[in-house]
Parts: structure tokens; C-alpha cells; sequence
């Protein structure tokens, strides 16, 4: 082609080499040929020269029209020649249209076109299959991360609806168990206490127990004291502690800066022992007479960075003054001298308790059925005649102090007539942590609003910035512990509480912002005097655990006879751990029904399930008026839901269709229902 162009611009066309005429014919047919040149002279770009023989494919080209012109004319080696001179001469029109030229080869090479080495083998086609080979390695690399991860995703899809149900299955079950601890050595409640101290982010519990043996001890008769701790996955013994003498308090949560191990305090009447919460170790003993209350937690006072600890004694016979001691958490030294107070006795002893006010002044709260407070400075300055070593203790609240009479050292904080019978702070969940001396719990606490109960069947709240009554509510004679929850929505704490008489137990719910009656139900008394739980909930409400027996005027959701008070004679009597919700006000959920005398209980929390741990301490009846068998339940809270009975509170005037589906909508309600720590 190159050859014709050379002529082209010579010549209009191209002469015969013996004619010297214009033969537009053969010069039609000159540029067929010099086609056909064009690809003799695109061997030497494949590697070849102009006389190599590449296969049959070159032969059959150059025993073609091509071959039969250079060998019959002769003018292709002229035109070869003349058309190097050219291109020398041109050097820029050579390559550009030589370029054209190439492109078009390759264009064809992609079409297919070309038979032979040169259609299929040739420079142009290997490159179009190495950009097609980089084409399907760029497309198989976007597959791929497009893919790997909508893989990853359907993986993990796959691993939280199947493994991690599968692992909260398991972990419920671990959760799920029962412990025998020997014969009981009577009916009082065991001290207990929840902590983690085998680091398994479970809350294990050490409990106080009392044994009966056939063994004579010199000093201890046939009873065997000791604490154990119980591991809450499996329920097994992680360690137990032979002790001196009962112990009445276990407290558990108290921190030292060089030891990751919790501290646990073993409270006796004459002893209050410190161990290591990991290996049950003792750490320091330290002596005191008549201990009558637990530790209050303190502010640091000495400067070791350990908060300090204060105990009430009092002699048996309550003849003498009452007392309070101070300890020093780090070392268990006593701090000053034992203080007295000459104090009225006209009850319990109440407290002692910390308290905190607005102005960041701590003052404690105790009493022998009325309530005094007294400046921790003051305490301080009087046991050990020195202020603390932080000046932050040294303030006063000048509205407590300004109820102080002229003569008197206490401020009295009851200024009524009315012995008061409990005395606990208004915070959510407390007593189901059971003592805890960890720094956030006594925080709140101490900064709280207070409750009372007065042995004249009446509640009142404590409002926390000027210790007045808010309200008071007239009720039965209470037997436990009121337990604090969010029962409606208003935000303000709630309080469940458990009254009884003439062999009838009453459950209410009382307004925490008014005093009023939120919720009120009757059962056949359990003879048991435990502590209500409120657990607080993801629906937004507290539930609250409670023991009763049958409920008055009740409906079962499967036979519908009514239950009238009373036990028949003769037959034990069946006590019952009862859920009850306040969105779903006339049906309960029956956990578990027993023969067997609980005695204590403790809450646990599960953050990461969702879920929380019911621990119950019973006693369990034997045969020939042995003595009974302590008995350690554990129950999953989610798995005894899933598994508990409807029960309904009163009977209803509804259809029976109507009754079905209110029990079909509490029933999918409660199996949905998750717990989570209290918040105040």
C-alpha cells in the first residue's frame, strides 16, 4: 500500500513497466497487491524476516497474487526500494499512516478476520488477549469484593440466629442449677452477698452457713459455722471458710488500689474479718464486743486512698449507750476510740447509714427507733481528737444543722412521736445486690431520698434536700423490706410492699411521687418474711419477684374454680414465687411453686444476654423431725418466664373468646420480655 501511494503521488496511475501507459486495471489490481505487500512487509514486526517461511499459512500467502506478481513482473523489490527512500525521506507520513494501518489490523484481529498465523497468532491479536485476561482480572476482583463481603455478612446473619441463641441456651442452663449445703442449724435467714470473684463476669454468691455435725467441738457444740462461696455458673464450691463463731453480715465490693481481688467482710458479733474474695484468705481480723449493725462505707479519712469503714455496737441487753467505731478499710486498725451516745432506746436500731448532702456535707443517720444524724467530723474529731486529713470532710450543711437543739449534740430527724421500725435509702434495686461496699452503690445511696416505716403500720418518704415528709401512706403491718421500682411512667421510684394479718397477705404498689395506692391484690399467706426484688425491665417498667401463696378470688387460666384463704389441715403448704408487671395488672406469672421455707434471695444481672439470675436460699423439710436441709436455687429469670403459668388475680366478667386473647397477648408479652440492671 505503501508502494502505491509512492506511485500515487508521482503518477495519476500506474504505468505498465513495457506500455509506459495508464492502466486504470492494473492499477486497480496494484492495490489489491500491495495489500497483500503490506502484510509480506508486516513480517518482520512478527519476528520474521521477508524470506522466512513461517508455516503453510505463509506459503499459501506467498504463492498467492503477491508471490505471482514479484515473480512475474519483478517490480517488488523496485518498489521496496523506492519505498524505503520514501519513508526516509518522510518520516512522519510512514509512521502515521503506517500507524493507520496497524490500528486496522487490529481491529480486524478483534473481528476475526485474517486467517492463518497472521489473522490468529499475530502481534495484535496476543495483545487483545492480554487486555482481555486484565479485563477478567479486573471484573473476577470486583466480583470478589462484592462478594466476599455480602459473604462475610450472611456469615455473621447466620452466627447471631443460630450460634448465639445457641450460647445463651447454654449459658441459661449453666445458670440453672440447685446446691444441698448440709443440715440446717435453724430457721434464721443466712447472710449472703453477690460479687464476682472468680472473673468470670458472673455474680457469684458467698453465703453464711450453719451445720448441724454429729462431731463434738469443745467450744462449738455439734454446729459447724463457715462461709462459702458458690460459683453462679454450675452452682460448685470455689471456697469455704471454717469460721469461729455465725456470722450475721457479709458485705463484699470493698477495692484496694494493689490488689485486683475483691475484699469480703465476714461480720461476727466479736469480729470482723476481712478476706480475699478470690482465695477466701484472710487478709486482717480486728476485735469489737456487741456488733450489732454492718459496715457503713466512709469517705477516705485517713489518706491511703481506701475508704474507711463504721459499725454500731450495742450490748445484748441494751442497758448501756450505743456506739460507734471506726475502722480503717486498709488495715482493719480501729480509728480513735469506740464513741458513745446516750440514746433513748425506744425500738430497733436504725442504721447507721451515710448521708450526703447538697452541699456535699456527709452526716450520719442512726437511732433506737427514733433517727439522730451527727457530722462525720464531729464522730471523727471525737474518737480521735483531729479533723480529717481531707478538708472537704470538715463542711456542714446549715439547714441540718439548724434543726439542732440548743443543747443537744444530735439533730433529730424524726421529730415525731412514731417509732420508726426500718429505715432504707430510695434507690432502685437496693438490697438485691445484698451489701454491697462497692463506691457507685454507697454513692447513690447516700445521696438519696429516704424511706421509713413506722410500727404503726405506716410508710413515709424523707425528701433528701431538707430530710422532710413528702408523704405518708397508712398500711398493714409490715414484714419486709419495701422494694424500690418504676411501676408507672412518671420517673419517680415506686414501692411494692408486702403486709399481713389474720393469715392474709396484701401486695401493693404505692405512688412514689404522691403516696397513693397504684395496685393492691390478696394471697393466702406464706409464712415467709423475705424481701420482695424489683428487676427493671426493657419494656420500661420494673417487675418485681415476690413469694405468696394461692392468690384470694383468683381464676385460673385452666380450671376455673376460685380459691378460698386458708390451707386445709394437714397438708403442707405450697408457696409460690409470683412475676407481676404492671402493665398487665390482674395476671401474674407463676416461676415456682415449693414446699421448701425460703429464707434469702439475691438478684443478679447478665448484661450481655439480657437477663438476670434469681438466687434463693430455703430450707428444706425432712422426714422424723430432722433438722431440714439448706437448699441454693438458681433460676434464669428469661428461661422461668418462658416456662411459667398465667395466673389470673380476679375473676373476670369478659367472654371467654375476650379472656383468651388478654392471655394470648400477656403470654407472648412476657416471653419477649428481657431484663437490665436498675437505674434510679
Amino acid at each position: 500500500m505503501a508502494a502505491a501511494l509512492s506511485r500515487a503521488l508521482k503518477l495519476p496511475g500506474k504505468k505498465g513497466p513495457d506500455l509506459g501507459e495508464y492502466d486504470p486495471l492494473t492499477q486497480a489490481d496494484s492495490e489489491d497487491e500491495s495489500e497483500e505487500d503490506d502484510l509480506v512487509l508486516n513480517y518482520p514486526r512478527n519476528g520474521l524476516g521477508r524470506d522466512s517461511r513461517p508455516g503453510s499459512g505463509s506459503s499459501k500467502l506467498l504463492g498467492s497474487r503477491s508471490g505471482r506478481h514479484v515473480g512475474a513482473r519483478g517490480e517488488a523489490p523496485d518498489d521496496e526500494e523506492e519505498e524505503d527512500e520514501w519513508r526516509e525521506r518522510q518520516p512522519g507520513i510512514g509512521k502515521q499512516y503506517w500507524g493507520h494501518r496497524h490500528s486496522g489490523r487490529d481491529r480486524a484481529g478483534d473481528d476475526g478476520g485474517g486467517p492463518g498465523p497472521l489473522g490468529g497468532t499475530g502481534v495484535a491479536v496476543h495483545g487483545t488477549d492480554a487486555e482481555e485476561k486484565r479485563k477478567r482480572t479486573k471484573r473476577a476482583l470486583r466480583s470478589a469484593l462484592f462478594l466476599v463481603p455480602l459473604f462475610c455478612a450472611a456469615l455473621t446473619v447466620l452466627l447471631s440466629a443460630f450460634l448465639i441463641p445457641c450460647q445463651n441456651a447454654k449459658l441459661q442452663s449453666r445458670r440453672q442449677w440447685e446446691q444441698a449445703l448440709g443440715a440446717a442449724g435453724g430457721i434464721a435467714s443466712p447472710p449472703l452477698a453477690l460479687w464476682d470473684v472468680d472473673g468470670d463476669s458472673m455474680q457469684d454468691m458467698i453465703l453464711g452457713v450453719t451445720e448441724e455435725t454429729n462431731d463434738t467441738h469443745p467450744t462449738q457444740g455439734n454446729k459447724v459455722y463457715s462461709v462459702v462461696a458458690l460459683s453462679a455458673a454450675g452452682g460448685h464450691v470455689l471456697w469455704r471458710k471454717v469460721m469461729p463463731a455465725p456470722v450475721i453480715y457479709i458485705q463484699s465490693g470493698l477495692q484496694y488500689p494493689s490488689q485486683l481481688s475483691p475484699v469480703v467482710l465476714l461480720i461476727s458479733r466479736s469480729t470482723i474479718t476481712a478476706i480475699n474474695g478470690t482465695t477466701g484468705k484472710t487478709l486482717w481480723p480486728v476485735l469489737l464486743k456487741d456488733i450489732e449493725s454492718q459496715a457503713v462505707l466512709l469517705p477516705d479519712l485517713e489518706g491511703d486512698s481506701v475508704p474507711d469503714l463504721l459499725v454500731a455496737t450495742l450490748p445484748a441487753d441494751k442497758a448501756s449507750d450505743l456506739s460507734l467505731s471506726m475502722i480503717s478499710g486498709l488495715t482493719g486498725m480501729k480509728l480513735g476510740r469506740p464513741l458513745s451516745f446516750n440514746v433513748t432506746a425506744q425500738g430497733k436500731l436504725i442504721g447507721p447509714l451515710l448521708h450526703e448532702t447538697q452541699q456535699g456535707a456527709y452526716y450520719i443517720l442512726f437511732g433506737l427507733g427514733n433517727i439522730e444524724a451527727i457530722s462525720l467530723c464531729d464522730i471523727y474529731l471525737g474518737a480521735t481528737g483531729q479533723k480529717p486529713v481531707s478538708q472537704s470532710l470538715w463542711r456542714k450543711d446549715p439547714v441540718l444543722e439548724g434543726l439542732k437543739k440548743s443543747n443537744s449534740s444530735f439533730i433529730n430527724i424524726n421529730r415525731g412521736v412514731q417509732p420508726v421500725d426500718l429505715m432504707f435509702p430510695l434507690v432502685a434495686g437496693f438490697g438485691n445486690s445484698h451489701n454491697s461496699l462497692d463506691v457507685v452503690s454507697n454513692l447513690n445511696s447516700s445521696r438519696s431520698d429516704w424511706v421509713l416505716v413506722y410500727t404503726t403500720r405506716k410508710l413515709s418518704v424523707l425528701k433528701h434536700k431538707d430530710m422532710r415528709k413528702e408523704w405518708t401512706f397508712n398500711a398493714g403491718p409490715i414484714h419486709s423490706q419495701p422494694a424500690p421500682g418504676h411501676f408507672n411512667d412518671d420517673g419517680v421510684l415506686d414501692l411494692f410492699i408486702q403486709s399481713s394479718a389474720n393469715g392474709i397477705m396484701k401486695a401493693q404498689v404505692v405512688d412514689g411521687a404522691s403516696g397513693r395506692l397504684l395496685w393492691e391484690a390478696e394471697f393466702v399467706c406464706p409464712r415467709v418474711r423475705l424481701d420482695a426484688s424489683a428487676v427493671a425491665t426493657s419494656a420500661g417498667q420494673s417487675a418485681v419477684l415476690f413469694w405468696a401463696s394461692e392468690p384470694i378470688r383468683v381464676q385460673k387460666s385452666v380450671s376455673k374454680a376460685t380459691v378460698a384463704p386458708g390451707v386445709a389441715e394437714g397438708e403442707p403448704l405450697i408457696r409460690k414465687l409470683f412475676l407481676f408487671y404492671p402493665a398487665y395488672p390482674t395476671i401474674l406469672v407463676e416461676l415456682m411453686n415449693t414446699t421448701d421455707t425460703a429464707v434469702s434471695s439475691a438478684v443478679s444481672y447478665q448484661d450481655r444476654q439480657k437477663d438476670a439470675t434469681y438466687m434463693v436460699v430455703s430450707l428444706r423439710p425432712t422426714p422424723e423431725s430432722r433438722p431440714g436441709a439448706w437448699m441454693v436455687t438458681s433460676m434464669s429469670l428469661r428461661a422461668a418466664v418462658a416456662k411459667g403459668r398465667l395466673v389470673r388475680l380476679q375473676e373476670s366478667n369478659t367472654t371467654g373468646q375476650l379472656v383468651q386473647a388478654d392471655e394470648f397477648e400477656a403470654n407472648r408479652f412476657f416471653r419477649r420480655l428481657t431484663f437490665k440492671h436498675q437505674v434510679s
